[in-house]
């Protein structure tokens, strides 16, 4: 969450960027090449506070000194792709690298229009530079041809292991679930239902997504019309900051009808403003609050996912990509009249996200999900056995 004040501090960001887009750091502020920690006590110093714990409060401190770090980013990002256009005349786009995962300075890269395309490396980080790496020297080493396909050659980033219903109810009754097993329309209506009455759903579908975003395979999901959503997801399911922001999945067709966004966003990478007829004007006295106190006031008729700025981290569905999670979104479209649903990566705090049947029902009985759904199978937290429950609530506390 970053300071809707102007940041402050952005004149005192230890880097020499140039006019194009090129820049320096100053590394004696920085450890990552050769230490553990992203910046070291001459960065604190420079800052006059030192590094917060991750469990300290934060301050309008911490928030200007993130805003500042989030305004320089974007002024380099926006320098290196201004400069990229002039200089060659391409009209498309491809972003990759940890940085491609800033969605704020992505959506400003779109919105500023100097390409009519962009697309966003689903797993932009050092996994993704993996595949570069491969293609590069599969080229220039073995010879082979470079053949661009139409589309998307990425199948909607799922590229992951994906297990049989067999095998999901097989690895399920071996860990001890009670589970319910109900045919795809069933279990896609009862799904929609507990969504719609505010249930918190994990959901466990097909092939796991490539990277570091839950994209409809390895998601928990929420109502995000609910005020409370945001909040109880973060402390009662993930274990972390009550602050930190969802993201709407959304019905591709829809997308205009509630974002300032018309592209697409399979990969949860843009950030867009929600639509000013589908935000909430805020009075004088919640317009004066600031910080974590701001960022509780609903602001629009999906609060779970709105930002303080009334800005959202976007990811369209298509059925094409993800057609089960489309018929999801759809049946609840159907059920409450919102084409959006929260969906969040699979995991809590300090875990990775879950990749098999077994690591879903674990997370699903350490946190206060309601409702689990893997493959046909539909798992009532009410309905596990308890000695379970303490067990895997015990696990994620000692880790």
């Amino acid at each position: 969450m970053a300071s809707q004040n102007t940041p402050s501090r952005s004149s005192i960001i230890v880097i020499d960027l140039k006019p194009d887009g090129s820049f320096r750091l100053d590394m004696s502020y920085f450890d990552y090449c050769t230490g553990l920690s992203m910046t070291n006590d001459k960065f604190a110093d420079l800052f006059g506070a030192p590094v917060r714990g991750p469990n300290e409060l934060l301050t309008p401190f911490h928030m200007d000194v993130a805003a500042s770090i989030q305004a320089v980013l974007e002024e380099a990002v926006l320098r290196l792709t201004r400069s990229l256009a002039q200089e060659t005349g391409a009209r498309s786009l491809c972003l990759a690298g940890g940085v491609a995962l800033n969605c704020v300075a992505n959506g400003k890269v779109q919105r500023d229009g100097k390409f009519e395309n962009i697309w966003i490396q689903p797993a932009a980080r050092d996994a993704g530079g993996a595949i570069g790496a491969a293609l590069a020297a599969a080229h220039l080493y073995k010879g082979l041809p470079r053949h661009p396909t139409a589309g998307d050659g990425m199948s909607g980033a799922s590229l992951g292991p994906s297990y049989s219903q067999v095998e999901v109810e097989r690895r399920l009754s071996t860990v001890g679930a009670r589970y319910h097993v109900l045919s795809e329309d069933n279990m896609i209506k009862t799904t929609a239902d507990a969504l719609a009455t505010q249930q918190a759903v994990g959901w466990f579908q097909g092939r796991m997504e490539f990277g570091p975003r839950a994209l409809g395979a390895r998601s928990i999901l929420g109502d995000p019309r609910s005020p409370l959503m945001q909040k109880d997801l973060n402390l009662k399911i993930k274990y972390r900051e009550s602050f930190r922001p969802f993201a709407p999945a959304v019905l591709r067709e829809d997308t205009a009808d509630w974002f300032e966004l018309a592209t697409d966003s399979p990969c949860m990478l843009l950030v867009a403003d929600v639509r000013e007829d589908r935000r909430r004007t805020m009075s004088a006295d919640e317009q004066a609050l600031f910080g974590i106190d701001k960022l509780n006031i609903a602001r629009s008729e999906i609060p779970a996912v709105t930002h303080v700025d009334y800005s959202a981290r976007v990811q369209t569905v298509s059925a094409n990509s993800h057609p089960l999670f489309y018929r999801l979104l759809t049946a609840f479209k159907e059920r409450t009249g919102c084409p959006v649903l929260v969906n969040t990566s699979f995991n809590v705090r300090g875990e990775p996200i879950v990749c098999t049947p077994e690591d879903a029902f674990r997370c699903f009985m350490g946190n206060e999900l309601d409702l689990l759904v893997t493959g046909n199978c539909v798992m009532y937290k009410a309905e596990q056995d308890s000695t379970l429950k303490r067990n895997y609530s015990l696990e994620f506390e000692l880790d």
